[in-house]
């Protein structure tokens, strides 16, 4: 048992350092933009970690960034209120909105602080978000279904 566990988190580190690592190296050795965002540090561990639960799944991975950090770019540019009722109302609503679409991914609920802190426009959206969990995805299938051959994404899961 504690060999197949070491397999696993050998396979998860491994994995999480190449898809880090090329996210990485678009964003501080080309001029494309920034592709990382903190939060999709913790989504490497449920990708790669437990790409079985339905918070892994490729559409919680990627509408649950998308919302949250929505959410927050729409409070950090059209809202004007205090960041200390912005962060929480953002965070709040994020959460809501990913359970109510169905999208839960719990790392995504950092989104909406990330982008707050950071003042981020709304390009932000497509860059990191869309395109990094594109990528995050790609990686995600690459290693799960076609190296590993499991099922991913999971078929009938449900939250």
């Amino acid at each position: 048992m504690k060999n197949l566990e070491f397999k696993k988190a050998f396979i998860a580190g491994i994995f999480s350092i190449i898809t880090i690592g090329c996210l990485t190296l678009l964003t501080y050795k080309t001029e494309f933009g920034v592709f990382l965002i903190a939060s999709f540090g913790s989504t490497m561990v449920l990708l790669f970690g437990y790409p079985e639960s339905p918070f892994a799944q490729p559409k919680n991975i990627f509408f649950g960034h998308l919302l949250t950090a929505l959410v927050g770019v729409i409070f950090v540019n059209l809202i004007p209120l205090p960041i200390f009722i912005t962060i929480p109302l953002g965070v709040g609503i994020g959460i809501f909105l990913m359970i109510l679409f169905g999208v839960t991914h719990p790392p995504a609920g950092g989104n909406p602080i990330i982008v707050i802190i950071g003042s981020a426009s709304f390009n932000y959206i497509i860059n990191p978000i869309i395109i990094g969990t594109i990528i995050v995805i790609v990686f995600g299938i690459i290693l799960n279904k076609l190296i590993l051959n499991k099922e991913y994404p999971k078929k009938d899961i449900s939250i």
